[in-house]
């Protein structure tokens, strides 16, 4: 789990949107496709055979490695290297705004 990364929107970016977060993920490398997540929504523990990274634009969303979780709010984004064991939940009542990026 060391290599798994949190950042954060910051401030010096200007307002978040999804054009922004999008533009910035595909510098990076990503190829990015947007998802929405309604309430109740999980996904069990599974792995990606490349590297990926979940960005929310809105909503919470609980991304759990082992035993570390992590709530991703607006302008949050974590970075998963390949083949590493996680899963997810939507927390709380408002609809997830994901972006979704792969690294091949």
């Amino acid at each position: 789990m060391s290599d798994v990364r949190l950042e954060r929107w910051s401030a010096s970016d200007g307002p978040l949107t999804e054009k922004k977060m999008m533009k910035l993920l595909e510098s990076e490398g990503y190829e990015v496709a947007s998802y929405t997540y309604v309430e109740g929504a999980r996904f069990p523990e599974h792995e990606h055979a490349q590297d990926k990274c979940d960005a929310v634009l809105e909503g919470t969303l609980r991304v759990t490695v082992g035993v570390a979780s992590f709530d991703l709010k607006p302008g949050d984004r974590i970075y998963l290297p390949a083949c590493t064991r996680h899963s997810a939940e939507v927390v709380g009542r408002k609809t997830v705004l994901s972006l979704d990026g792969t690294k091949w």
